[in-house]
């Protein structure tokens, strides 16, 4: 049976707990610990001696509660058996997480459903190395940083995706809004975590939501970026909506063939719909009193028998049917008004002849 003379660790720094592969030493065994790491032994699945970073003989009066169980004498070569695990102390940076699922939220501004996911990096520490063991990692040969983040997977994907959607619904924050408030949200969801990794011997050194995304291909997503672009768009030529439509509706009649007066009616039927827009109202005023000017002459004239408002060149009446044309004119003695010949004036009613 191989016996270990000397026992120590040196691998990667994304490590945190590794257990030595010998267990059968003897009280001359040399035990190095780095600056950067903690050592424990176990015996009989019982967690012994916390050693500190040095040089640690096994006989050595550093190691009490491993030579209370063992009975290890003064002197002399003793074998025994137990497990050595050694901690790394270090601060692990970047550890990455991200969302597995989008989570449905509804945009309190534009009232609609986006699946919104987030991801981010944050680092730990081990800051009790027996609780991290006893509770965590058991008899886990060797535990990691892609362990932890399996561990705590749960609980990071709880209180992120709780916290976010409760940030954007109380803050109105629209999905685009909510980019601004990264710091903030990354420290609420830092104090929050503390408290769940300090319970298994784990200090969180920071936390950071890096980016909170929806995917480019989801359909809501795409209708409330094409609506916003179009918004700018229509921010920066100076009309809104409802004038856009109007712009519409009016460019298909021009281009549809019919005559004046039912493109007269379209046009009096957009007028009433323009009225918020003055601009537009009145250019669509002003084509409409155009139309209105080629099809119906000014009048200048009355109709002598029922005084119906007439044409210049009218020669019957538009009302009665009273010709026009051809008709004697003569003079009121009274209102001196030259009117048609009759028996009484038609503007102030003196008997004529």
């Amino acid at each position: 049976m191989a016996i270990s003379s000397v026992i120590k660790y040196e691998g990667n720094n994304d490590v945190f707990v590794w257990k030595h592969p010998e267990e059968d030493f003897n009280t001359t065994t040399q035990l190095i610990v780095h600056e950067s790491q903690e050592a424990i032994l176990f015996k009989n699945g019982q967690a012994l001696d916390l050693l500190g970073a040095g040089r640690h003989t096994l006989e050595s009066e550093n190691i009490p509660l491993l030579r209370k169980i063992v009975n290890i004498p003064t002197g002399g070569q003793t074998p025994f058996h137990c497990e050595v695990y050694f901690i790394n102390k270090v601060e692990s940076m970047n550890i990455l997480w991200g969302t597995s699922n989008p989570m449905p939220i509804k945009d309190p501004v534009y009232d609609i459903i986006l699946p919104i996911g987030a991801n981010g990096q944050f680092a730990v520490q081990i800051s009790d190395s027996r609780k991290f063991l006893i509770k965590l990692v058991g008899t886990i040969k060797e535990f990691n940083q892609q362990t932890l983040v399996n561990y705590f997977r749960g609980v990071l994907m709880t209180r992120i995706k709780d916290y976010i959607a409760n940030k954007m619904i109380a803050g109105k924050l629209t999905f685009l809004d909510v980019h601004s408030h990264l710091n903030s949200i990354s420290s609420a969801i830092l104090k929050e975590l503390a408290v769940e990794f300090e319970n298994y011997g784990v200090k969180l050194v920071n936390f950071f939501v890096n980016a909170i995304i929806i995917p480019e291909n989801d359909p809501s997503y795409i209708r409330l970026r094409n609506a916003l672009s179009r918004k700018a768009e229509m921010g920066v030529l100076g009309f809104n909506y409802q004038q856009e439509r109007t712009f519409d509706v009016l460019e298909k009649a021009a281009q549809n063939e019919g005559a004046g007066a039912g493109i007269m009616g379209a046009g009096l039927g957009l007028g009433m719909g323009v009225n918020i827009g003055n601009t537009v109202g009145g250019a669509l005023g002003g084509a409409l009193n155009n139309i209105n000017t080629q099809t119906t002459p000014t009048a200048t004239n009355a109709c002598p028998n029922c005084k119906v408002a007439l044409p210049a060149n009218a020669k019957f009446c538009l009302e009665c049917g009273f010709k026009i044309a051809g008709q004697e004119k003569t003079i009121c003695p009274k209102c001196k008004s030259e009117v048609a010949k009759g028996k009484f004036c038609p503007e102030c009613g003196e008997k004529i002849s």
